[in-house]
C-alpha cells in the first residue's frame, strides 16, 4: 500500500528536528509506585474514565491548567510515567530542577515558541510513552470562571507528526481552591477530580464531519500546495483542532 495523504502531511508539516534521547528515571519508576498511595492517603481525589487511557504504548494527555499541582494528579490518576513539558524558570533552583531532570521533564522556553520541547515532546511519543501537555501553555491566573484560557496549537502539531496516536482530554477540577495562585498553603481537604474524555487520533479527526472534513484527496491537494499556501491552510486546522480539545475539556466539566 502507499503511503496516505494523512502520513505524507505529517511528513511536510509536522514537527522536523532531531530530538536527543530521552534521560533515564529509575527514581520516577520509584515514585510511581509509592507516590499514589501516598497522595492518595492525603488528598481527596475522585477519577472518572481513566480506564481509557491505554496502559502502555504512545498517547498524549491533554489537560486544563488550574494550579502546580496539576501534573502530579495527572501521573496520579493515570499511573503512567507521564512526561511534560516544563518551563525553563523550573530549572533555575537546586531543588525544582532536580525534580525535573530526575523524572525526565522536558524544559521549555515559551519565549522562543518551545520548538526545541516540542522536537523532544517527538522522542517520547517515538519511545511508546505518555506525554502530557497543557494546551494553555501556562496555568490560569484568572480568579473567576471561566478559568480556561485560548489553547496553543502545539498538541495538534504533535497530533499531525503522529496520527495514530490517541489524544485524550483530561479535565481537572478545583486544584485552584486546594493551591490557590501566589499561595503556599495547601487545603487537603478540598476533593480533587480528574475526567478523562475518549481519545481521537489526527487521522480519525481529520476525516470526521464534525472535525477536519477533509477527504484523502483534499489532503492530498494540502501536501501538494506551495509551503506559504500549505502552512497557512495547516494553520487552520490547527487552530480549529486546538479548540475543539479545549471545548472537549469544557465539556468534561474544566472550570
Amino acid at each position: 500500500m502507499g503511503t496516505s495523504a494523512v502520513d505524507a502531511l505529517g511528513a511536510v508539516s509536522g514537527i522536523q528536528g532531531e530530538a536527543k534521547p530521552l534521560a533515564s528515571t529509575p527514581i520516577y519508576s520509584l515514585l510511581l509506585k509509592i507516590g499514589p498511595v501516598i497522595f492518595r492517603s492525603i488528598f481527596k481525589i475522585r477519577t472518572r474514565g481513566v480506564e481509557r487511557i491505554p496502559k502502555k504504548g504512545p498517547v498524549i494527555l491533554a489537560g486544563n491548567h488550574l494550579a502546580h499541582v496539576d501534573p502530579i494528579l495527572l501521573i496520579v490518576g493515570s499511573r503512567r510515567t507521564v512526561r511534560f513539558l516544563s518551563k525553563k524558570e523550573h530549572y533555575d533552583q537546586a531543588f525544582t530542577k532536580f525534580v525535573m531532570n530526575t523524572t525526565g521533564q522536558i524544559e521549555t522556553d515559551r519565549e522562543t515558541g518551545g520548538k526545541d520541547a516540542l522536537i523532544q515532546a517527538t522522542e517520547v511519543l517515538r519511545t511508546g510513552q505518555a506525554m502530557g501537555i497543557f494546551p494553555e501553555g501556562t496555568r490560569s491566573r484568572r480568579t473567576e470562571a471561566p478559568f480556561m484560557q485560548k489553547g496553543k496549537t502545539g498538541v495538534a502539531r504533535l497530533a499531525v507528526t503522529f496520527p495514530d496516536v490517541p489524544i485524550h482530554p483530561v479535565a481537572i477540577l478545583d486544584t485552584h481552591k486546594m493551591l490557590k495562585p501566589g499561595s503556599k498553603m495547601f487545603r487537603i481537604t478540598t476533593p480533587l477530580t480528574m475526567s478523562v474524555g475518549e481519545g481521537v487520533t489526527w487521522r480519525e479527526w481529520i476525516h470526521h464531519p464534525q472535525g477536519g472534513s477533509l477527504s484523502e484527496s483534499e489532503l492530498q491537494e494540502i501536501v501538494d500546495s506551495d509551503k506559504e499556501v500549505r502552512d497557512q491552510q495547516m494553520a487552520t486546522l490547527y487552530r480549529r483542532f486546538t479548540d475543539q480539545i479545549m471545548g472537549s475539556l469544557s465539556a468534561l466539566g474544566a472550570p
